[in-house]
This record gives C-alpha cells, sequence and structure tokens, in this order.
C-alpha cells in the first residue's frame, strides 16, 4: 500500500486558553479527495492551515507529502496548491498577470493557455480583477491553484457564498480534477458538496474528528429512515398492509400517495411494488431519500452543520 500522502497523530492547536483542535488523527491516501466536513468554528480551517504550512500547530505529528509543514515549509508550499476561503487582488492587475506572478514562486509551472482554457478564463486573459464575476474570480483561485501542477491540493470551503448556479460550475471543475485521480483535501459546510465529491469524509466538531468514512457507509449507519414515496393513478386502498421493516406508513388526504418510513428501504420497497402489482394499481411516481450527512451529524451532536 503507498504512504499516506497526509497523515496526522495527536494533532492539536490552541489559542491562548481556546482549544481549536483537541487531538485529531486521519490519514489521506494518494488520489483520494478527503473531506472535513463541519459547522464555522469547528476547527477545520486551523487543521488544514497547519497542514498548508501556514500556522504552527500546538502540539501532535504530522506529514504533509513527506514534509513536516512546521520545519519544512518552502520545500511543502512548492508541492501543493492552495484555494482559501476567499482571494482578493489589487483592482487593476489583469488575470494574465496575477498568473505570471504567482507562477514566479514556484520552481515549476503550466501552460498558462491551456489553464485559462480548462477554468474557463480564456476571454479573461487582460481583463482587470475588478471586472470579474465572483464566479470568475473563484475559477482564477482555482487556476492560481493549479500553475504548479501540485501533487496535493487544499480547498477551503471553495463555493461559500456563491450562488448555487456558480457552485455547481464549481463542482463540475472539481470533479474533473478528482477524474486525474489528483489528491485533494476539501473543507466544507455543503452537505451535498461532500456527498457529491468525497470518497471519505471526517466530520470534525468543537475540535474533534467524530466520526470518519465514506459518505454512503456514514448515511448506512445512520439512525435515520429512508423515505419511499409512492403515487399511483387509482386510489391507494385503506387497508395497506405492515411492511416487515417499516416503521411507519401512511396515505396522503386525495388517497394516491403513500409514504413508508423504512431502516431498510430496498427491502420495503420491493415488498411495497409487490404488493401494488398484486391489487393492480398503476405507479406513476416513486421517489426514495435516504439519510444524509447532516441526518449523521445531527444524530451525533445535536446540532445542523450551519448552526
Amino acid at each position: 500500500m503507498s504512504s499516506p500522502v497526509i497523515a496526522v497523530q495527536n494533532l492539536h492547536k490552541s489559542y491562548g486558553s481556546v482549544e481549536a483542535v483537541r487531538g485529531i488523527d486521519f490519514e489521506i491516501q494518494p488520489g483520494e479527495v478527503f473531506g472535513l466536513l463541519g459547522p464555522n468554528g469547528a476547527g477545520k480551517t486551523s487543521t488544514v492551515e497547519i497542514l498548508e504550512g501556514l500556522r504552527p500547530r500546538t502540539s501532535g505529528v504530522v506529514s504533509v507529502l513527506g514534509f513536516d509543514p512546521d520545519k519544512q515549509t518552502h520545500q511543502l508550499k512548492d508541492r501543493i496548491g492552495v484555494c482559501l476561503q476567499a482571494t482578493n487582488m489589487p483592482d487593476k492587475i489583469r488575470v494574465r498577470e496575477v498568473l505570471y506572478v504567482f507562477a514566479s514562486l514556484y520552481s515549476r509551472s503550466v501552460d498558462f493557455n491551456e489553464l485559462l482554457r480548462r477554468l474557463q478564463l480564456e476571454s479573461k486573459r487582460d481583463a482587470f480583477y475588478s471586472t470579474l464575476s465572483g464566479g470568475q474570480k473563484q475559477r482564477l483561485a482555482l487556476a492560481l491553484a493549479l500553475i504548479n501542477d501540485p501533487a496535493l491540493i487544499f480547498l477551503d470551503e471553495p463555493t461559500a457564498g456563491l450562488d448555487p448556479q456558480v457552485r455547481s460550475e464549481i463542482h463540475l471543475l472539481l470533479e474533473q480534477l478528482r477524474s486525474e485521480n489528483r489528491t485533494i483535501l476539501l473543507t466544507t459546510h455543503y452537505i451535498e458538496e461532500a456527498e457529491r465529491l468525497c470518497d471519505r469524509v471526517a466530520i470534525i466538531d468543537q475540535g474533534r474528528i467524530i466520526a470518519i468514512d465514506t459518505p454512503r457507509e456514514l448515511q448506512r449507519q445512520s439512525r435515520a429512515s429512508s423515505t419511499i414515496t409512492i403515487t399511483c393513478s387509482q386510489a391507494i386502498p385503506k387497508d395497506i398492509p405492515q411492511w416487515h421493516e417499516a416503521q411507519q406508513q401512511t396515505v396522503d388526504p386525495g388517497g394516491h400517495t403513500l409514504t413508508v418510513l423504512s431502516r431498510r428501504a430496498t427491502t420495503t420497497l420491493v415488498e411495497i411494488i409487490r404488493w401494488l402489482d398484486q391489487n393492480h394499481l398503476e405507479l406513476t411516481d416513486i421517489h426514495l431519500k435516504q439519510p444524509t450527512l447532516e441526518d449523521v451529524f445531527i444524530e451525533m451532536t445535536g446540532r445542523r452543520l450551519r448552526d
């Protein structure tokens, strides 16, 4: 098995009497998209800034690409790409000038024209930074994170504050990076972002990791029920059976929509479909809603991710 790209053991970070990170452990493997999921103030940004070499740790053992971020900061920064929560440039600097400035900070860089094309910024090559939209500024921030062809990319809340359409565009770009087998550490409090992009997530709260696994496995472990919603063209009989794995089942006042809560949605759904067929009921719509990472977080902490 390859050595982990990031290895963290018993990491602590304190700011005076405030302990922001309270002894966390995790590893990230090559080619993995790993998410740190938690509310603001949970310790995500402090952890990432320590890994990037931007902030010293209080205690613990940290290895990033084989470097100690505290002792080998320059070597590490030459190999990583970083997209912070907010990136601001002088209003009158041009896009191409930003790329030249940042490229000069590294021992190697990629082709600027290809990078601009890939991030849909070709037409903005000579534009002033002040004329860029919010989405274009974020794409430029991603371009700067990729300028040195990094082995590891840090994305700290890369879509925070963006409207849904721009967020979707950024998600497509991140999925392209994922398909290239790049190693990415992503922090976010957007549930759909973690579920869509991450191979594994660590749920962090009050400076501690309280769960770590794939999004699907964390959802499977949730005590919350899946919701099955079935709509039929005919009225549903009132004497519906009690399916084995169902916890609750109701029919809407109109009599055409059946809602069933189940801990084993697949088993229950098969039984419902069989019953519909036996009763010659024509199915017109079906919807399955499984527990989300938000449900998992609420179960573990009693709070919502955006509290």
